[in-house]
């Protein structure tokens, strides 16, 4: 499967990331546009009053200082500028449609104050440069879009993005690409697109962890979103001083600044992003300037009675209890993760995850057209194994056929147990033929695998029953599914078992 592939299957999936509300969708039409009247603008924001007073009091805060109250979304493009004002109201829109609260490890508060800040940061630098882009707000705050993309499609897989984050040297999109095989950069471009975001939006996010290969025409964005993305990890990240000094040197070197216009240029950033913060509805915390952070850092440095070896020493200490515990923490994160979803004998998947799995394929099968087989397995007189061996023994040949079963399914397959001696095996993309084969191959495998029972060799064989779903044939639910699975294994075990029987 190549990446862009698996990029595209990611973005078909992403059932739980809203589409663009129809202000956002109107709001883009006018975006895309080269000439458009400020009566448009108005009409549009009309539908939505909270968002024309959103963008006033953005118009008036110290952001863009005006020179006297803005009170008409007319005298905000004076301020503004239409280009800006459109690309600032379609930020409030999306920003409102996809804020979310925060129920697990993904901090959904915190990536949008990131990206806010991103966003102010990417004006102030913009203006600085004297850009002529209108595109210097919206771009920025939705250039980590790919990072929400991937967690709301993948929730557990991003969280293992960010565990491996805590626990190593890796950036986030190395962390992405080797959980994934694809960044964030990617995901957000291409979701972008299919909003039908204009080209110079979505064109610089897909390059602005990677400015070196960016196209000439998107350079100039891209550079910005990478200055812009570094200035809101001071305030949001970790390393903010090693940042602070990599950010300086940059903008003295392409603005021709003075270290002090740096610390004044940093400090502003905190102030007026405050301000847009609390426009978008977001709280912002206890958010200082950087300078006043660094004062109280250093003050309570000066408060340790500590030399400077002892510093380092302690420092270096804490660092290596901080990593051990993070690996620990991982590693019983793991642990827990698989106890929920595994079966304690066999080590398959349990009755629990294989109805949440079978629930989301099936409703991939529906939205897609997609096609999936289920097997059911019993084992044949099992409990004349277990009444004639033991229950020890018993659980012996059930573990020894789970790994059989496990051994010879494909990646995207899984195998759980039922209950007691039954299994289950989803298929998802296989028709019946494909499962008819697969089952005849599991059914020789357990006949032909020799069991060591105490001092005898026992052979064992199995029973299965076999449905396949095409939506294309009328909808099904659940239930009716595994109904007809179940009967057509009753009918294998009442027709002589060691068989396979298929109900459509």
């Amino acid at each position: 499967m190549t990446e862009m592939t698996t990029l595209s299957t990611l973005l078909q999936d992403v059932t739980k990331l809203p589409s663009l509300p129809s202000v956002a969708m109107r709001i883009v039409e006018e975006v895309k546009k080269d000439k458009s009247s400020i009566g448009d603008l108005v009409d549009i924001m009309s539908v939505d009053p909270a968002l024309t007073t959103k963008i006033l009091r953005v118009a008036n805060s110290s952001f863009y200082a005006p020179p006297y109250k803005v009170d008409s979304v007319e005298k905000a493009v004076n301020i503004i500028g239409l280009e800006a004002l459109k690309n600032i109201a379609l930020s409030f829109v999306i920003v409102e449609g996809l804020k979310r609260k925060s129920i697990d490890e993904f901090n959904h508060e915190l990536f949008w104050k990131r990206s806010i800040t991103a966003a102010v940061s990417a004006e102030m630098i913009s203006s600085q440069l004297r850009s002529t882009g209108g595109d210097a707000f919206v771009t920025p705050l939705l250039m980590d879009i790919g990072v929400y993309v991937m967690y709301l499609s993948r929730p557990d897989d991003y969280l293992k993005v960010l565990d491996r984050k805590k626990v190593s040297e890796m950036t986030t999109d190395e962390a992405e690409r080797e959980v994934f095989g694809f960044d964030h950069m990617e995901a957000g471009s291409e979701v972008l697109k299919y909003w039908g975001i204009p080209e110079e939006i979505y064109m610089p996010i897909a390059y602005h962890h990677k400015v070196d290969d960016c196209p000439s025409e998107y350079l100039e964005m891209a550079d910005v979103l990478m200055l812009a993305d570094l200035t809101s990890s001071i305030y949001h990240g970790n390393k903010s001083a090693k940042k602070f000094g990599v950010l300086g040197g940059i903008l003295k070197d392409k603005m021709g600044i003075s270290d002090v216009e740096v610390d004044e240029f940093t400090d502003s950033v905190a102030g007026k992003t405050v301000e847009i913060l609390t426009t978008f509805e977001i709280d912002p915390g206890d958010m200082k300037p950087y300078s006043q952070i660094l004062g109280e850092a250093n003050e309570e440095l000066g408060k340790l009675n500590l030399s400077y070896e002892q510093l380092i020493m302690e420092l270096k200490q804490a660092r290596d209890m901080a990593e051990k515990r993070a690996i620990e923490a991982l590693e019983a994160k793991n642990k827990l993760k698989e106890l929920v979803v595994k079966d304690g004998l066999t080590n398959l998947y349990n009755h629990r995850h294989f109805q949440d799995f079978l629930d989301r394929e099936l409703a991939r099968v529906e939205r897609y057209s997609h096609v999936l087989s289920l097997i059911m397995i019993d084992i044949d007189f099992f409990k004349l194994i277990n009444d004639t061996y033991g229950h020890p023994q018993g659980d012996k040949v059930l573990c020894a056929i789970a790994n059989l079963l496990e051994q010879s399914v494909r990646k995207p397959d899984i195998v759980a147990r039922y209950g007691g001696e039954e299994f289950v095996v989803v298929l998802p993309e296989t028709d019946i033929k494909g499962a008819v084969c697969l089952s005849d191959r599991l059914r020789k495998k357990v006949e032909a695998h020799e069991f060591k029972l105490g001092n005898d060799i026992v052979t064992v064989t199995i029973s299965l029953g076999v449905t396949t779903y095409d939506s294309g044939r009328g909808i099904k639910s659940k239930a009716e599914v595994i109904e007809a699975a179940d009967k057509a294994l009753y009918n294998s075990k009442q027709t002589g078992r060691n068989k396979l029987s298929i109900i459509s």
